[in-house]
């Protein structure tokens, strides 16, 4: 199987993905404690649960793995967990494991207690994977020196840890690796309400004037992500210096969001351009995912990773069989009167037209 190509999903402003600016300014908003983590209540009382109960027997607690989209706070998680057990972080993420060496010396550098974070954890490779299995139940990796028949594995103890995987796609863990997670939390996207909350916290803390009403009006579209409810604010309070009084008010949000594209819904350019797209030139779908990103001037990753999920849950796209189909949501967003075939079209079977298609919608 090839890899599939890199893509840059972060250049869009409601994009979930984090770009390096994003890392930065999030630091400083970022909650160091359960008590300041907004929403995810059940997660967050089953992981109060777990720490609480941890330093009471002066044990490290299970591996705990978080699963959800992008940017609904499981990096933030993972530092909080090793602040309420006042232990040491390490983190490194699936991709930057490309061998078992490089997993073994993070393991052994490891202080007794510490708290190892591997973002993207589905990604780590397979013999590194193999060897963590080890390090997580019996705290001992096993080192291959020499090559060939004088090859000899040396065993190495390993300091009792904790391990705190991320995944946006726990689907690709493998049954192994899921199985030696003794706590697992699935993080869902952030009501308006929360986000608000969310957004009130962050602007206090950056020096931010800002009334509730503009604050309303930023967490509406957010997009249900912390990540894009922040940058969402930092665009917002720039125009609000530069082009108002300073103040976020719901007024100056959406006029600062109306310069950044950014629609009532939370759609972006991109994201109505692919909407445009299939309802004007495909009329309405199905249609493929690369003659869809081609007719939009973008990469079929981009469209697939940062578009689709969002336009998928808010219901103005569907994924069928035969591909990508506009909802008569989608049709009555853009202005346009949904065609009244468009839910029997939706609903087709793959094979009405005898037409075959590939695992991307496209035709073979």
């Amino acid at each position: 199987m090839t890899a599939r190509p890199e893509f840059e999903p972060s250049l869009a402003l409601v994009s979930p993905h984090a770009a390096e600016a994003d890392r930065e300014a999030e630091a400083s908003v970022r909650p160091r404690r359960l008590a300041e983590f907004v929403a995810q209540h059940r997660v967050r009382e089953q992981l109060q649960l777990l720490l609480a109960s941890a330093l009471r027997r002066g044990s490290p607690p299970d591996h705990i793995l978080l699963s959800g989209a992008p940017g609904l706070g499981k990096t933030t998680l993972a530092m909080i967990v090793a602040a309420e057990l006042g232990a040491g972080l390490r983190v490194t993420s699936g991709p930057a494991i490309e061998r078992a060496g490089d997993l073994a010396a993070i393991l052994t550098s490891l202080s007794a207690g510490d708290v190892l974070f591997i973002d993207e954890i589905h990604r780590i490779a397979r013999p590194a994977e193999e060897l963590l299995y080890s390090a997580m139940e019996d705290f001992r990796v096993d080192v291959v020196i020499g090559k060939g028949p004088g090859a000899t594995a040396v065993p190495l103890e390993v300091e009792p840890f904790t391990l705190v995987g991320a995944t946006t796609r726990a689907g690709l863990l493998t049954g192994p690796m899921r199985d030696r997670f003794g706590f697992v939390g699935h993080l869902d996207f952030y009501e308006p309400a929360e986000l608000e909350q969310l957004l009130a916290r962050s602007a206090s803390i950056l020096g931010v004037p800002a009334e509730p009403d503009g604050l309303a009006e930023i967490a509406a579209r957010s997009r249900g992500t912390p990540r894009v409810a922040n940058r969402l604010l930092r665009r917002v309070r720039d125009y609000a210096e530069v082009r108002a009084d300073g103040v976020v008010t719901r007024e100056t949000a959406k006029a600062a969001l109306a310069v950044y594209d950014v629609d009532e819904r939370g759609l972006d350019r991109l994201d109505r351009a692919v909407l445009s797209a299939l309802v004007e030139s495909f009329g309405g779908g199905p249609v493929g995912l690369s003659t869809l990103a081609v007719a939009v001037g973008e990469q079929p990753d981009t469209v697939e990773e940062v578009c689709e999920p969002y336009l998928v849950r808010a219901g103005l796209l569907a994924r069928t069989p035969r591909g990508r189909v506009a909802t008569a949501a989608a049709w009555r967003h853009l202005g346009r009167t949904p065609p009244g075939s468009i839910l029997g079209a939706a609903s087709a079977p793959p094979d009405l037209f005898g037409t075959r298609f590939d695992a991307d919608g496209d035709t073979d």
